[in-house]
């Protein structure tokens, strides 16, 4: 075939048309029009914040999309085409710069969300979020209410379990120190209550204790545990005062439970998804040693030491067999 202009011309439109119609046509020909199990449509207020996290670039870092191999912050769910039925544009995003948001209604309560919007080293000390305490609390209050609709039914559940406990977590709180420490333990069950810490206490193990605490407790708990952190003027119930705990029987698996699993209701969040299982001891246990002035670390009932820790003794362990 001779390439004359009519001929070009003719191959590049025949092109555009093909590309059109598998780009275009097809997929608005075959879109998912039911909506998912989970759909309902947004409320006024929650269509004002979405309104805002568009208009501030939060899509340019956060998605909101969970995929089939993701295993982290909110993977609970596969998200789907009918999830995004209500949605003009749909905003999945394509970064991770920040976590993943398509189930984060729920995840925190209320307060925690602004304590991070005013700014996020309040709620989390490492993060490269800008503050938008600039926006004010009327706006700040409605963007919270479009994040906590992230997950649509499910963020509803979730909701009404954080309104729950969070009306149990203030009247603990509010009926003084003794009555929030026998509430917060009578959560943990009882078996947690006979774990001591199973790692010994060094200086290593302190060491790295204290740079996890830096990294995800400071902002709230504050640099001496005494619940006086950055984030704790727009907390309620306030951070827990680590330090109200000196005297009392406190077991390395209590500091375990309530780190892995968090508070529900109140803002402490869980990190059973963020830090590995020594991870957690070692955080814990650096708050017994420094905040709470006690620690069972490596005490009995012991099993077989992990390979790295020092002082093992063959005769002495050969002796007990």
């Amino acid at each position: 075939m001779k390439m004359t202009p009519t001929v070009i011309i003719v191959g590049i439109l025949s092109l555009l048309t093909a590309i059109t119609l598998v780009v275009i046509y097809w997929p608005y020909t075959h879109r998912v029009t039911a909506p998912s199990e989970i759909f309902r449509n947004r409320s006024p207020e929650e269509e004002a914040g979405r309104k805002i996290y568009l208009a501030n670039g939060c899509v340019y870092c956060h998605s909101q999309s969970i995929r089939a191999f993701d295993w982290g912050h909110g993977a609970e769910r596969i998200a789907q085409a009918g999830d995004y039925l209500g949605d003009e544009p749909i905003v999945l995003g394509s970064e991770r710069t920040g976590v993943d948001l398509s189930q984060e209604g729920g995840e925190h309560p209320d307060d925690w969300h602004v304590a991070h919007f005013m700014n996020p080293r309040n709620t989390r000390p490492s993060s490269i979020m800008p503050p938008f305490e600039w926006l004010g609390m009327e706006r700040l209050t409605t963007l919270t209410r479009y994040i906590q609709s992230l997950g649509l039914k499910n963020a509803d559940d979730r909701m009404q379990r954080q309104r729950f406990f969070k009306q149990h977590a203030v009247r603990a709180f509010e009926a003084g120190p003794v009555e929030n420490v026998r509430w917060l333990a009578s959560e943990i069950p009882e078996g947690w209550h006979q774990i001591p810490n199973p790692y010994p206490t060094s200086e290593a193990s302190l060491q790295r204790g204290h740079k996890i605490y830096q990294f995800f407790c400071i902002g709230c708990h504050g640099p001496i545990g005494d619940g006086m952190g950055p984030a704790q003027p727009w907390i309620y119930p306030p951070p827990l005062n680590f330090t109200l705990l000196k005297g009392r029987k406190l077991s390395g698996g209590i500091l375990y439970y309530q780190i892995m699993n968090g508070i529900t209701g109140t803002a402490m969040p869980y990190f059973k998804r963020e830090l590995e299982s020594q991870k957690i001891w070692e955080v814990g246990n650096y708050v017994a040693v420094y905040f709470i002035n006690q620690s069972d670390a490596n005490q009995e009932p012991r099993g077989i030491d992990s390979s790295w820790e020092p002082g093992f003794n063959l005769k002495q362990k050969s002796a007990d067999d």
